[in-house]
Parts: structure tokens; C-alpha cells; sequence
């Protein structure tokens, strides 16, 4: 689209005051920021007199697995306790992943099978694992979720993994 110019006759004296003021102001501002831009990171850097280290070893492939845990049962039974539920840490994933995990406690909801949006206190669960172990680790995941589906009358477990870089 061409630019046409507008007639100076048509703008008022306060639309060229502000252009007018603009520009200085623009100048200063873009100047300002390039300083900031270009010479924060050297200013950083010296902070302390001494040169950023590179990292001592490059991270290991690693896969996360985690696993969500609903605690309403759909037969409308009491809901699975903190102490049941570390009862079913320690029986069934401790034993398949002794080098550990994180559980953090969370809330949730989901459609059930009926349709109905649920909502209900959950937990997480966060397990780490070489990613040269998928193959044997996989069977373990999938018979954790089957245990807590059937000890708790629970329609499913959701699972997530994904590929992680790890360094301990």
C-alpha cells in the first residue's frame, strides 16, 4: 500500500507537538536499551571477577514417568487416605523403584465413564529412570496401575512419560 503524506494543514498544532516530542524521546529510549542489551551481559559476567564454568558433565538420558492416582472411589466408597496410599507406595512402587520418587499431592478432575465431570484430591507420582531401562521398566509402571486400579475400585490411572536430561 503507497504511503501518502498527510498535509501539514490538516493536522492540528497538538498532533505535531507530539510527533515533534516523540522522536527525542524514541531516540533516548531505543538508545538506552541497547546499552542495557549489549552491556548487561559483560556487567554480569564480572560481577564476581571470575569466568562462568562450563558444566562438569553433560546429563544423562533419562525418562519421567508420572502417574496420577485418583482418590474418590466410583462405587461411592471412602476415599483412599494419605496412609493408604503411602501403604500402597511402600508395597508396590518402592519395591519396583528403590532408588526413588517424589509424591506430591494434588487435585484434579476428569470425565468418569457416565460422563460426569469428577473432581477429587489426587496425587502425583514422579519417577525417574535410565532411558535404557524402558524396556524392563515399563511392565513394572503398567502393573502399579493395574494394582492401585484394583485395590482401590478406580477406573484408570493416567500415566505420562516423557524424555528428560538428568544430571545428579
Amino acid at each position: 500500500m503507497p504511503r501518502t503524506a498527510i498535509p501539514r494543514s490538516t493536522l492540528s498544532r497538538t498532533a505535531v507537538r507530539r510527533t515533534a516530542l516523540s522522536r527525542p524521546r524514541l531516540a533516548v529510549a531505543a538508545a538506552a536499551l541497547t546499552v542495557l542489551t549489549v552491556g548487561a551481559p559483560a556487567a554480569y559476567a564480572s560481577l564476581d571477577g571470575e569466568r562462568p564454568q562450563a558444566a562438569s558433565a553433560p546429563a544423562d538420558k533419562y525418562l519421567e514417568t508420572r502417574l496420577f492416582f485418583g482418590t474418590e472411589r466410583p462405587d461411592g466408597g471412602p476415599d483412599v487416605t494419605d496412609k493408604q496410599f503411602m501403604r500402597f507406595i511402600d508395597r508396590e512402587v518402592t519395591p519396583r523403584f528403590p532408588d526413588g520418587l517424589t509424591v506430591q499431592d494434588g487435585r484434579g478432575q476428569w470425565r468418569d465413564a457416565n460422563g460426569r465431570i469428577e473432581r477429587e484430591r489426587s496425587y502425583e507420582l514422579i519417577l525417574l529412570y535410565p532411558a535404557t531401562e524402558a524396556t524392563e521398566r515399563d511392565p513394572q509402571l503398567e502393573a502399579i496401575r493395574k494394582a492401585y486400579v484394583h485395590a482401590y475400585g478406580q477406573e484408570s490411572v493416567a500415566r505420562l512419560d516423557d524424555h528428560v536430561k538428568v544430571d545428579f
